[in-house]
């Protein structure tokens, strides 16, 4: 895996009320990641870019909502997000902006 792949693995932190308390309550993470990612290129830019070590990575496939506007029907992209395990003691915090 080369490291230029790895930066592009991770599109950007899901913040949600769903995320905070997934955070909080497992120790997990949840990312945007790209739909061809796979669980090692995941596991590997985590701890790439944040310096943290990955105990496990769980992925789940997000189907698009159809849209209307007016009598137009259109489609959200489908995208993929990983739920990231950190070992215990291990944390991201995204508001000091590491």
């Amino acid at each position: 895996m080369s490291q230029e792949r790895l930066l592009q693995v991770l599109l950007a932190p899901q913040i949600s009320e769903k995320a905070t308390f997934v955070a909080d309550k497992n120790e997990q993470v949840i990312f945007k990641v790209a739909s061809d990612a796979t669980k090692p290129e995941i596991k590997a830019a985590v701890e790439l870019l944040f310096k943290v070590q990955v105990e496990s990575v769980q992925v789940a496939n997000v189907k698009g909502k159809e849209k209307r506007f007016g009598r137009f029907i259109g489609r959200r992209k489908n995208w993929k997000k990983a739920y990231v395990s950190l070992k215990p003691g291990q944390e991201i915090n995204f508001a000091a902006g590491e």
